[in-house]
């Protein structure tokens, strides 16, 4: 099966570095950093951990 690549490899960049850059504001865990800012995004927390 073909994977779909809806998102370039510039915006998946420039996610990766936002939850890096932002983690810090997330004390609690990683994940409601993910949560948080994949759904500003537009994609999945589960995608954006996996992107990382």
């Amino acid at each position: 099966m073909k994977k779909s690549n809806r998102y370039t490899s510039e915006f998946r960049e420039r996610a990766v570095r936002l939850v890096t850059t932002q983690q810090h504001e997330y004390p609690i865990s990683c994940w409601a950093a993910l949560v948080s800012i994949s759904d500003k995004l537009g994609c999945t927390p589960e995608t954006l951990r996996a992107w990382g």
